[in-house]
């Protein structure tokens, strides 16, 4: 059994150091998105292995048709010990505007908050150095007190999760055998609050669907031919509004296929969290809740399925006024997935429900933008229970489980391409400001993200052998 006081002890020593070493990596500008940056993003790349290798990991730096990845292994824990993937990603977003940063971007350092706590500054900080720093220098206070890793470790960094991972999936599929594990540990999300460590159970899965409805053979002019000629706009606005009933349900033939009510005792652990729709809403300036009625705003957000209009155009929008029927009138919707929701029998519900609408002498043509299914963690999950142990130690609060509104694709591609489940633990805060200006990692939330991985790495290592 892993000796884990003696390790958290050298990590708690060695925090000035793992303090340097993150700044050293936060120097380096490894924008992924703008070209100009290329060899700064191979630079990040190449200093993490050189990290790594140190630690006494088989560390390379793979190249993609993009930036490269970093895979390293750590098989010292025996073929009998458990197999985590630890994912992170070393790129990092632009910087503009840049007259709105308080200090330098790629120049970190600590600056205290309003509450006195002290803060890393710097792009990168929290998204995603910081925390893909945690579990480095977790694996190194191993090292340095003289203890093995209780786990057998893969870590996969990524170059391009600010650019939309073009090589992800074909990467993962080329290396699966390789990047195959028990479970996938990805450091890319939040905390509930300063106190409270969370682990992401639930993500919602998405379709995004575009649909545009053609009447007219061109614009027409309403005095002439109002009353008389189709209006896209009309159907299109009669086909939205339609998407929903008056309690908040969505209307689609089958939509709630594989939705699966949330166990009492989780909806309870989030009523706990004293989350409330006019906290919730208050924040964006509103106050009452549109979901579906009888559900609290948290179950509303991480549990339920959604359809939404994220757009919608058609006729003169200009300046001024103008009395046109327009020719075509388009709209963008999403739909949130949950439980087992089926991407594809979605997307054909909402087509078949929008071509029941359309007149007859009118066309509709759609325009499919992605589809993806929910990633649900078992709530009941051995694995769920450790970790949520192994953070509770560590924490002045313990660790709750919360569901995620949207998506982390590579979560999805782990469990599609390699089969694993992944366990989703991050140390981010809310107000870390993340793609924005003066973007920043709290110092605690650094430390003892250290410390919690200490802790999540011994207990997997001593269920194993329990087991």
């Amino acid at each position: 059994m892993t000796d884990k006081s003696a390790v958290i002890a050298q990590a708690d020593q060695g925090l000035e150091a793992s303090l340097e070493r993150l700044f050293e990596l936060l120097r380096i500008p490894s924008i992924s998105t703008d070209p100009a940056y290329k060899a700064d993003c191979r630079k990040a790349g190449q200093w993490l292995v050189d990290e790594l290798n140190a630690l006494g990991f088989e560390a390379s730096l793979r190249d993609t048709p993009g930036h490269p990845m970093v895979v390293a292994h750590s098989n010292e824990a025996g073929a009998d010990a458990p197999h985590v993937l630890f994912y992170g990603h070393y790129d990092v977003q632009p910087v503009d505007p840049l007259e709105e940063w308080s200090t330098p971007p790629f120049e970190p350092s600590i600056v205290t908050g309003p509450d006195q706590s002290g803060n890393i500054t710097g792009r990168g900080s929290a998204d995603d150095k910081g925390q893909l720093m945690t579990f480095v220098e977790a694996c190194r206070a191993y090292r340095a007190a003289g203890e093995k890793l209780p786990c057998r470790v893969t870590i996969l960094f990524e170059g391009e999760e600010e650019s939309g991972s073009p090589s992800l999936i074909p990467f993962l599929k080329a290396n699966a055998e390789e990047l195959k594990a028990d479970c996938a540990l990805v450091c890319d999300t939040n905390m509930w609050d300063r106190e409270t460590p969370a682990i992401s159970t639930g993500l919602r899965g998405l379709v995004g669907e575009e649909v545009v409805i053609t009447a007219a053979d061109r614009d027409l002019h309403s005095g002439y031919f109002g009353g008389a000629a189709a209006n896209p706009l009309h159907i299109l606005s009669d086909i939205l509004a339609g998407l929903h009933d008056e309690t908040g349900k969505v209307t689609l033939d089958g939509f709630y296929d594989g939705v699966e009510e949330t166990p009492a005792e989780v909806l309870k652990m989030w009523e706990g969290l004293g989350q409330t729709a006019e906290k919730f809403l208050g924040e964006v300036g509103l106050g009452i809740p549109s979901g579906e009625k009888g559900r609290s705003i948290l179950e509303q957000t991480w549990a339920r399925p959604t359809a939404e209009v994220n757009g919608m155009i058609g006729g003169y929008t200009g300046e001024g006024f103008k009395t046109v029927i327009a020719a075509k009138a388009s709209a963008k919707v999403s739909f949130r997935l949950v439980g087992k929701q089926d991407p594809a029998a979605i997307r054909e519900a909402f087509r078949a429900y929008v071509k029941s609408k359309v007149p007859a002498d009118c066309s509709v043509e759609f325009h499919p933008h992605g589809g993806s299914p929910a990633i649900q963690l078992p709530f009941d999950s051995p694995l769920l229970g450790t970790a949520r142990d192994a953070l509770s130690e560590e924490w002045p609060k313990s660790a709750v489980m919360i569901g995620m509104g949207g998506s982390i694709p590579v979560v999805g591609d782990f469990q599609s391409l390699l089969g694993m489940d992944s366990l989703l633990i991050g140390f981010g805060l809310a107000d870390d400001r993340i793609h924005s200006p003066n973007e920043k990692y709290s110092m605690t939330s650094f430390h003892r993200g250290i410390r919690s991985w200490i802790r999540v790495l011994a207990a997997l290592g001593d269920r194993k052998q329990a087991a």
